[in-house]
């Protein structure tokens, strides 16, 4: 079984780009951010042609999240948002596929210490981490993936201390992935790949994917049943270098029946 997490920045201008990448990719399990759609504009159509069905959480502009499975998997007991927490912002969406139950989130970034954005990132991080658990105590197969705006730790960064103190790095964005670990969880790619300068998002700006000046901010956390599972995680930085691109790429963690 194969899941991957892919923060494609807008689903309607990259869905050449995830076809593409389904096409030569099959994975079982697509979970997607940044949709950046209204709910009936989800592209179904050309989702179930390429062989997958879905549930999706649609925003016009910003946000919106999606779950792809490939058929004839199917996605069950879909919930939406975060229970209990009103958000008018669409980041969650959580579903059990194949007996694993996948939540896909598209976490705050924040914008900066000084923004009001940052205080609601931390308050986010807290109902997240509440729902998380209670998902973890009902599924012990249960995967987390997403674009999760936080580096955790300084191999994540291609500065560590440029980037120090600042969002995505800060003190309180890592103890909050911190303790999402601690509820029983394990960063899936670091249970293969311990080298530095492995990154998953680059700014558009100043080449930085062509100098490899990235961070790595999209992570597969996993309960420790499906753990010992794991048989790799890896970056895929094919899709950084197509045409119009997405700023991030896709994050594929694959585990053993």
């Amino acid at each position: 079984m194969k899941l991957a997490t892919w923060n494609v920045n807008s689903l309607k201008v990259r869905l050449p780009q995830v076809l593409q990448w389904l096409e030569a990719n099959p994975v079982d399990v697509l979970c997607l951010q940044e949709l950046k759609l209204d709910q009936d504009k989800f592209p179904l159509a050309e989702i179930e042609a390429a062989g997958y069905r879905a549930a999706w959480l649609g925003q016009k502009t910003y946000n919106g999240v999606a779950i792809l499975v490939r058929a004839p998997l199917a996605l069950a007991d879909v919930v939406t948002g975060i229970p209990g927490y009103d958000d008018v912002q669409r980041r969650v969406i959580t579903a059990t596929i194949g007996g694993v139950r996948v939540m896909c989130g598209y976490f705050v970034n924040g914008e900066s210490l000084e923004s009001a954005k940052y205080p609601y990132k931390l308050a986010w991080l807290a109902a997240l981490e509440g729902y998380v658990s209670t998902e973890v105590a009902a599924h012990p197969d249960f995967a987390l993936l997403g674009d999760y705006n936080i580096a955790p730790d300084d191999r994540d960064v291609y500065d560590p201390a440029a980037w120090q103190g600042k969002v995505l790095c800060s003190e309180p964005e890592r103890a909050a992935f911190t303790r999402l670990i601690a509820l029983g969880l394990s960063d899936s790619f670091r249970l293969f790949n311990q080298d530095e300068k492995q990154y998953s998002w680059w700014d558009y700006r100043a080449m930085m994917f062509r100098r490899n000046l990235g961070v790595r901010i999209d992570h597969i956390l996993i309960t420790d049943s499906l753990k010992v599972r794991a048989v790799a995680c890896e970056i895929d930085k094919a899709p950084r270098k197509w045409e119009r691109p997405s700023d991030h790429t896709p994050v594929v963690l694959t585990l053993a029946d």
